[in-house]
């Protein structure tokens, strides 16, 4: 009965994947990169603008600056555009600080209606929790091993 199940699921795989419209992987690619490329050159003329307009140096004109793309991320997640721009984007548009802003904005704007605590609380750090965890502790490990190398006379 088993043999008959697999031989079935094989049978329906086929017959859905003559169907399936191919996708265009390599031109998927070359867009995210541009696209993420797009954004990065939007956050580095951000950076430019507090460096010459304020009183930051190269180190400390790195804060503002992720702040000022969160922001704008924020606003368009809010607004419905920031979706339409990561359909045609892709990756490139989830992998720089604007897609975890956008996905965190989002989760917070879907769950809303089920309150301030268990809706946009609780669902906004489901997303947020594991990158937060794993960012804090990827930085101590990396600390600890500097830390260690610099003690042996690295």
């Amino acid at each position: 009965m088993s043999q008959q199940k697999e031989d079935l699921k094989t049978t329906y795989q086929k017959f859905a994947s003559k169907d399936e419209p191919k996708r265009p992987v390599v031109a998927n690619c070359i867009k995210a990169f541009f696209i993420g490329g797009l954004i990065c050159i939007a956050g580095q003329a951000i950076q430019n603008f507090f460096l010459y307009n304020f009183d930051f140096n190269e180190q400390t004109a790195g804060n503002p600056t992720i702040a000022v793309l969160i922001l704008i991320a924020v606003l368009l997640t809010g607004f419905g555009i920031y979706d339409k721009f990561a359909q045609f984007a892709g990756a490139g548009s989830a992998v720089p600080v604007t897609g975890f802003a956008n996905a965190m904005a989002s989760a917070a704007i879907e769950y809303r209606t089920e309150g301030p605590v268990f809706g946009i609380g609780s669902n906004m750090f489901k997303l947020a929790g594991p990158v937060i965890v794993f960012g804090t502790t990827a930085a101590f490990v990396i600390a600890l091993i500097k830390t260690l190398w610099i003690q042996i006379g690295g």
